[in-house]
């Protein structure tokens, strides 16, 4: 799906006291998007501009790290959760199971910017 956006357009502070710290210096988008990759299917190499949050809401899904020259994968069931760094770290996203995989990305992103950026050729660590 294409993914919802908005604006935050004052710097601000955000504080879960002793577990997170957020803090803006200028404006921000914030985009959210729903994706379901079907079984073999993949995301493509890419990156993002900014961090994103992910949630795995059904399947697996295997996440592999384009500097890993072992190329091992790690994977996420149902119901967990990881931060994408953004900011150059190239990955792809792989459905290395029998069922769909629907996951919810939301991305903090400077103004403008699109949520990733695809990158080719792949980076050569893994053989797909």
């Amino acid at each position: 799906t294409t993914p919802v956006r908005g604006t935050i357009a004052k710097p601000f502070k955000a504080n879960v006291k002793g577990v997170v710290k957020l803090k803006t210096k200028g404006p921000i988008e914030v985009a959210d998007q729903v994706l379901t990759i079907q079984p073999g299917g993949h995301t493509g190499w890419h990156s993002h501009p900014g961090p994103v949050l992910v949630v795995i809401k059904s399947g697996t899904f295997t996440l592999y790290n384009g500097y890993d020259k072992d190329c091992t994968g790690q994977v996420f069931e149902t119901g967990s959760a990881f931060v994408d760094p953004g900011n150059g770290y190239i990955h792809i996203g792989r459905n290395e199971g029998t069922t769909p995989v629907e996951l919810s990305a939301t991305y903090l992103l400077p103004v403008g910017a699109g949520p990733r950026n695809d990158v080719t050729p792949s980076p050569g660590n893994c053989p797909f």
